[in-house]
């Protein structure tokens, strides 16, 4: 059976080290890192992840801001609140948090952020520096981060001559879990809907990453033995053996299935979920040391 990849205790671990670096800053006497979260409108489940994000941000003792604005705010006042952020020396990350409503241009919002307080990493400038290896100073999207760090853990940081294969292409998760990979020297393929005998290649892989947001599309026969499963989906699905109107979370992993061949492997809930917060938090403290003149931590 597969070692389960326990994403909340890694999680816990980088939260420690946030918690530890921002009293260092203190002692230091410079800025406490600052991270502010705007939020546009009503989505519920927007809502929960916010909250979720200033509460950990208070817990690392950052200086956290949250600006809550209504579904008609328009994109003018909008970029005009990113802007004053940007100018705000005592904030070091910024993050909108997507949807936004279908008036205001995403895009355009995101790439108003300063790239040096763009601790989401979605700016072109932070994704240009990834993709040429730039790790020193880019900001890395949190999902892709902390599953490179789960990687790590089981692998170690010598992850050379690998084979990995990433399924799913998207610019928050595929595309730059690639690219992390391929700066740790593996050999890496992006497969995604319509490459042709996906469970042929996926069992060429040492380490797989699921990204792809289709339930359990990964099944157990496409698992290398002893590879490392990285599930990032995560879809709720109907659960009638837990009453009528009931659902339950998957992920994009068949879980049951792959554990049985696999030499770890992430559960959803519990695996990669509680990183990408976590992530967020080490980018934040990451700007500040930086915003300081200081090294930036390792995590």
């Amino acid at each position: 059976m597969a070692e389960v990849i326990d994403g909340k205790s890694v999680a816990e671990d980088v939260v420690s080290k946030v918690k530890a670096l921002t009293a260092e800053l203190s002692a230091k006497g410079a800025t406490k890192p600052g991270l502010a979260v705007v939020i546009v409108g009503e989505d519920p489940a927007s809502q929960v992840y916010v909250a979720s994000k200033s509460r950990t941000a208070k817990e690392c003792g950052f200086h956290s801001l949250q600006h809550t604005l209504p579904a008609d705010t328009t994109e003018e006042q909008l970029l005009k609140i990113i802007s004053d952020l940007n100018a705000d020396k005592s904030i070091h990350g910024i993050l909108v948090q997507l949807p936004l409503p279908g008036h205001i241009d995403a895009g355009k919002v995101i790439q108003t952020i300063a790239p040096e307080k763009d601790v989401d990493g979605f700016h072109f400038i932070n994704v240009g520096k990834l993709g040429t290896g730039e790790l020193d100073t880019a900001f890395v999207p949190c999902t892709p981060a902390g599953s490179m760090l789960l990687i790590e853990r089981v692998r170690g940081k010598d992850l050379s001559g690998l084979n990995a294969v990433v399924v799913g292409r998207s610019n928050i998760v595929g595309k730059p879990m690639a690219n992390l990979l391929l700066a740790a020297n593996c050999t890496v393929t992006i497969a995604h809907s319509r490459t042709k005998d996906l469970p042929a290649l996926a069992r060429t892989a040492d380490i797989l990453v699921a990204a792809v947001g289709r339930p359990e599309m990964v099944k157990g026969d496409w698992v290398k033995p002893g590879a490392t499963v990285i599930d990032v989906g995560i879809n709720r699905i109907p659960a009638p053996e837990k009453g009528e109107g009931k659902s339950r979370l998957v992920g994009d992993v068949a879980y049951a299935e792959a554990a049985k061949l696999a030499g770890a492997i992430t559960p959803v809930p519990g695996g990669v979920g509680p990183m990408t917060i976590a992530m967020l938090m080490a980018n934040t403290v990451a700007s500040a040391y930086l915003a300081a003149g200081l090294k930036r931590p390792s995590f």
